[in-house]
């Protein structure tokens, strides 16, 4: 026996905005990140800049300021790419009144990490490059 779809209980207005305000929150963290991103890539160049002017020439760059820029843009773009995921399944959970959704913190959870070990390998680069 099938059931109406009428009488599948919905979940609340309050429950859709606040996954729409954890959308936006976690599109603004990819943006920052994406931002974050387009600065150290081009953090490098600064850096050659001020030793130009430092010591009259340039020295060789590495590029790492390039591919962690780059990685944090990318990271930025797939972090979206997930958010927007997560909030499909989590809005078809709640049109099919499964407001009962366990909320997962890995996605989270793996940012901070990453985003600690590329802070940390910045600090190293940048420690290098002052000697």
């Amino acid at each position: 026996m099938e059931r109406d779809s009428r009488d599948v209980p919905r979940a609340s207005l309050s429950d859709y905005l606040a996954a729409e305000r954890t959308l936006l929150a976690w599109i603004r963290t990819g943006l920052a990140m994406m931002g974050f991103g387009f600065v150290v890539a081009r953090f490098g160049l600064f850096l050659q800049q001020i030793n130009l002017v430092a010591r009259g020439a340039a020295p060789q760059s590495s590029g790492w300021s390039l591919w962690f820029g780059t990685a944090l843009i990318a990271l930025g773009c797939l972090m979206n790419v997930f958010a927007g995921w997560h909030h499909l399944k989590l809005v078809r959970a709640l049109n099919h009144g499964d407001s009962s959704h366990v909320h997962s913190t890995t996605q989270a959870v793996a940012i901070a990490f990453i985003l600690a070990v590329i802070g940390l390998a910045m600090a190293i680069y940048l420690t290098t490059i002052a000697r």
